[in-house]
């Protein structure tokens, strides 16, 4: 398909999700997945400009388990129906001893998503109940909306969303956009800021998931210069089992967001 037949595709399919007015395909990121020897996809979607720049369009639109980008949901649905009173609702720790040993403590909401603690939002989501939280999916129309056991369905690959629906997902909490109280969207953009600087604000979460061989990585959020937020979001596989995914990860993003002109404060 010609150059000019992707970008009109492109506009049909992130309609919903960003609406851009301008379209680039940025091919040149290419070389930022190949260092690492991953496949994947990345959308910058510009919301004062108007502009959106992706590579991969075509792992853009397809879905993936969220894993632990799903908390941002989570954490909305818990606050919305009381389950979390705020980002300070401790759940105490269960006694079992799990591999981070961060998570072997009781927690806040605030520590729990900092942490990405997956027992303490298992047992969010087990306190919500399946049919809470399934009209919470098919109100927000989150990716296919599929739940299989209530405390691992986004962890199972049940639950599947598109870098895409990512995208318009974040944007949305942004602007107050989504069906919950505005209190409730607050809370959670306030724990997703994760880096403060004096020239950006860098507000995320990460989700490592697996399916068979692959290991599935997202980062998806925001980063707000002068009072501009852009929208984005990274999601990647690799089979390599030694790859520390983390550091990989987090290299990437601000690699990329360096190489469209971020993080200097100039935005």
């Amino acid at each position: 398909m010609k150059q000019t037949g992707w970008i009109l595709l492109l506009v049909a399919i992130l309609a919903n999700a960003c609406a851009p007015n301008n379209v680039k395909i940025e091919k040149s990121w290419e070389k930022y997945f190949t260092e690492y020897k991953v496949e994947g996809c990345f959308m910058l979607f510009n919301n004062s400009q108007g502009t959106f720049k992706v590579y991969n369009i075509d792992r853009a639109k397809e879905r993936f388990l969220p894993a632990s980008t799903f908390k941002i949901f989570n954490s909305l649905v818990g606050l919305e129906t009381g389950v979390l009173k705020d980002t300070a609702t401790v759940i105490p720790w269960d006694g079992v001893v799990r591999s981070v040993p961060a998570w072997n403590q009781s927690l806040s909401m605030n520590q729990a998503f900092h942490l990405s603690a997956v027992p303490y939002y298992q047992e969010v989501a087990r306190r919500i109940k399946k049919p809470e939280m399934q009209h919470w999916l098919d109100t927000v129309q989150y990716g296919n909306k599929k739940i299989s056991r209530i405390d691992t369905f986004w962890l199972d690959n049940s639950l599947q969303i598109s870098p895409d629906e990512e995208l318009g997902f974040v944007k949305k909490l942004y602007f107050d956009q989504l069906p919950f109280h505005k209190l409730s969207m607050q809370w959670v953009r306030a724990v997703m800021l994760m880096e403060k600087t004096d020239k950006y604000e860098l507000s995320y979460k990460t989700g490592l998931g697996i399916v068979g061989p692959k290991k599935i990585a997202w980062i998806t959020g925001w980063i707000e210069e002068n009072g501009h937020p852009t929208f984005f979001v990274l999601n990647f596989e690799t089979e390599d089992q030694s790859m520390d995914i983390p550091t990989v990860r987090m290299a990437m993003l601000k690699n990329l967001l360096k190489d469209a002109g971020y993080m200097e404060g100039l935005k």
